[in-house]
């Protein structure tokens, strides 16, 4: 095979797959549709604010930071506080991420002991040290890696996972008080899941945020992708921007290389970081994939409010979440009626509220969203609409304040332009949901079985969606090529 390998998208998981490959010796070409790297995790400039354009919170900030040189290595800021929790009737939670102070503050606001919170997250620690190692920084589609120690360890304590038991089942069983257990229920959402339909391993998110810590870039979320993007041109990975692959070509079984608007480019190794059902409708059609892959309930989208608002509202934290009260609904409008219900859960990113240069003095960048389903030809004009109404409704009426008057910059992003912007099928943030009790063994495999030199990188394949995961899948990747050279 060639030395020659070709990265197609530069989101998080490109970016790393790029490093990984050009340290292993290959001469990397990275092409990509839009004129900046990142993908989802971007940023929106105007009117003197920043905000971080997708993802919002950082955890295993190592495995970004091990990729870089140690002069290229950005600073973090671990959260004392991880996110503050407001209901409708005056109840607020802070959510710190130092266990115990959690525990404590659980159990002051809403009279659960605290060893009962204490022991779940215990819980959480004991399950991800037992299933990262297989379902997290390894495939799951070679064999040799579930026969190994660590993978039979895992697969003879998959009774612990709870797998057939949802997550929210899980968490009244083991919680009970229901404030808390809508707080845990709110992990499913953080890979685009129903906690009523996807399994209870999923508890394993609240480990990650709670016994681990959250963290944010110095500088932003977007911080990480210039990071990676130097590190990738120090290595000299050659990129293309505005250059999107418009076919990928193989002969017989094996790659040859990609073909995009300036032509042809062989390649001996060909990485999709870009949607998988895309790839197989568009870049390289295969319909009997296709309807593998339909067979998959999407993950859910979002509608994001940019927002520049003038003031300060120290009752705000960084990252804050407004519940609406009728939770189970929200995700059978989401996930069956394909809309959003009346009284969406509203979340507010305020990363100015730590990096001051990211909005004017005595002003806010407010990044405001509401979960959303798949993009299935809904009227999203009117969407926008109408939720934006709600949205500043709940907000007004909890902050007792004329929010409207406030706005100074407005921009908005719905599942179409998610999907226009980042190739995300039908705006799903992260391919395929996990509601099902085998989601995360129906992921698509960070190699093709059937074409030689093709492999697939990002939130949309194993091992699923979120920085670290896409961190994750090319570092999977990557190993799967070392062991073929």
């Amino acid at each position: 095979m060639s030395h020659n390998a070709v990265i197609i998208g530069a989101g998080v998981g490109g970016l790393a797959s790029a490093i990984h490959l050009s340290r292993m010796g290959f001469a990397v070409d990275v092409f990509e549709s839009a004129s900046v790297p990142g993908g989802k995790l971007n940023e929106v400039r105007g009117n003197g604010f920043r905000f971080d354009a997708g993802p919002s919170l950082f955890t295993l900030p190592e495995m970004a930071l091990e990729l870089l040189d140690p002069d290229l290595q950005f600073e973090v800021t671990r959260l004392p506080l991880i996110t503050r929790y407001f209901w409708k009737d005056g109840m607020i939670l802070d959510a710190h991420s130092d266990a115990d102070m959690l525990c404590a503050e659980a159990e002051r606001v809403t009279g659960v002991p605290a060893d009962r919170l204490r022991n779940y997250l215990e819980e959480t620690a004991e399950i991800y040290r037992l299933t990262a190692p297989v379902f997290i920084f390894n495939s799951l589609h070679k064999p040799e890696n579930l026969l190994s120690r660590k993978g039979m360890t895992a697969l003879l304590g998959l009774h612990r996972l709870k797998a057939f038991t949802s997550l929210h089942d899980y968490n009244r069983k083991k919680i009970g008080h229901d404030r808390l257990v809508q707080m845990l229920d709110r992990y499913a959402t953080y890979n685009g899941s129903d906690p009523y339909q996807t399994p209870a391993t999923l508890r394993v998110i609240a480990h990650l945020e709670h016994n681990l810590g959250a963290w944010l870039p110095d500088g932003g979320m977007y911080t990480i992708v210039r990071a990676l993007m130097k590190q990738a041109e120090r290595l000299h990975v050659r990129f293309h921007f505005n250059n999107p692959v418009r076919e990928v070509v193989t002969e017989g079984n094996r790659i040859s290389g990609v073909r995009t608007s300036d032509g042809f480019f062989p390649a001996g190794r060909v990485v999709s970081n870009v949607d998988v059902r895309y790839f197989y409708s568009k870049l390289l059609p295969d319909t009997k994939k296709l309807r593998k892959l339909s067979k998959q309930q999407m993950s859910s989208s979002a509608l994001i409010f940019y927002w520049g608002i003038k003031g300060n509202f120290p009752g705000l934290d960084v990252h804050n979440i407004f519940f609406g009260d009728r939770y189970r609904e929200e995700f059978t409008d989401l996930f069956r009626n394909f809309r959003i219900g009346s009284d969406p859960t509203v979340y507010v990113y305020i990363s100015s509220k730590i990096f001051s240069g990211d909005a004017p003095e005595h002003c806010e960048n407010w990044f405001v969203m509401v979960n959303a389903p798949e993009n299935v030809g809904q009227d999203w004009p009117e969407t926008v609409k109408s939720v934006r109404k709600s949205v500043l409704q709940k907000l007004e009426k909890v902050l007792c304040v004329k929010l409207e008057d406030k706005i100074m910059f407005e921009e908005v992003l719905d599942p179409v332009s998610i999907e226009r912007k980042t190739g995300s099928w039908h705006g799903s943030l992260y391919g395929p949901s996990s509601n099902s009790q085998m989601s995360a063994f129906q992921r698509h495999a960070n190699f093709s079985s059937g074409i030689r030199g093709l492999y697939f990188t990002g939130g949309s394949v194993h091992p699923g969606g979120g920085i670290p995961l896409c961190l994750s899948s090319a570092k999977i990747t990557a190993s799967i090529i070392k062991r073929e050279i």
